[in-house]
């Protein structure tokens, strides 16, 4: 029972983790039709901005805040500079133009911090063990991630249904045109939800960064699970995009954790721990598939919300 609750936890952050990646990759595809496959990249620069402005400030929380503006105006700058001159284009230019843009951020990283992976240490006060409940202790760190996760999904949802820029993101969705045509900067706008987008992925990956080392192509692999999640979510869609991400969270999680003892049943323990995580993996692209088949759209359309 511990053990399952333990994991439960794992998997609710992981998700929310995802969230954070996905949902500004929702914003940027659903809002500006914009395929942007240096995500990932920008998940990236949040680790490695994070992890230098920690070193250089000796101070773990302005090191975050330093990170998160770093890459915010990172993401406007790009945005500015590039990826504005594709909009209107189609979405084999913006495939082509953002994997050029992920070589380039590699190859800067791998001239600017080496090729060896940083490390990010945590301040005492994170790696703490907190209990929540009789006998089950949870690393605050953790827990740190799951709490600072729900908030930003909070906030996204009060920005994007309460707020005049939520309303105008939402109309730009609906019809780029029609807005442009009242009076309204669409350029300006998009710069702002690219530049948000950029936020959240530097968010999730700095908080990634002291779980995992930091390193060049960290964010390649998480970046299609980023995709799965608004594909079955529904493309633009910030509700669609929470759920799903903590339902592949949770899949990916206790699948990876409780498969290798169900498959040692009936194969070799060498076999069960190899072909355990394939299987968990291969649930989420099979859920995906499902969802395609069943509802194109996903489930929470943006046009639901």
């Amino acid at each position: 029972m511990l053990l399952v609750v333990e994991q439960f936890l794992n998997g609710l952050q992981f998700g929310l983790l995802l969230f954070l990646l996905a949902a500004g990759l929702t914003l940027v595809f659903g809002i500006m039709d914009f395929v942007n496959l240096a995500h990932g990249s920008l998940y990236m620069m949040g680790a490695y901005f994070t992890a230098t402005f920690v070193a250089w400030t000796g101070s773990f929380v302005v090191g975050v805040l330093l990170a998160l503006g770093a890459t915010l105006l990172l993401g406007i700058v790009l945005e500015f500079v590039a990826l504005r001159h594709l909009y209107g284009r189609d979405h084999l230019d913006h495939v082509l133009a953002t994997f050029g843009l992920i070589l380039f951020f590699n190859d800067a990283v791998r001239l600017i911090w080496g090729p060896a992976g940083l490390a990010l240490p945590l301040p005492a006060w994170l790696t703490v063990p907190i209990q929540i409940m009789p006998g089950v202790f949870y690393p605050s760190y953790r827990l740190a991630i799951i709490v600072v996760s729900l908030l930003v999904a909070i906030f996204l949802y009060v920005m994007v249904m309460r707020t005049r820029l939520g309303m105008l993101i939402r109309a730009g969705a609906s019809n780029r045109e029609m807005i442009g045509a009242l009076g309204i900067n669409i350029k300006l706008l998009y710069t702002l939800v690219f530049g948000l987008a950029a936020a959240l992925a530097g968010l999730a990956g700095l908080m990634q960064a002291p779980i995992l080392t930091v390193q060049i192509g960290m964010g390649e692999n998480i970046l299609i699970l980023a995709f799965v999640i608004i594909v079955i979510g529904g493309i633009g869609s910030i509700r669609g995009a929470f759920l799903a991400a903590i339902f592949v969270g949770m899949i990916d999680t206790l699948g990876r954790a409780f498969l290798p003892d169900l498959l040692r049943r009936v194969l070799s323990s060498a076999t069960a721990s190899t072909a355990a995580p394939a299987l968990s993996s291969m649930l989420i692209y099979l859920v995906m598939a499902i969802v395609l088949v069943l509802r194109p759209e996903g489930l929470f359309p943006a046009n639901r919300r």
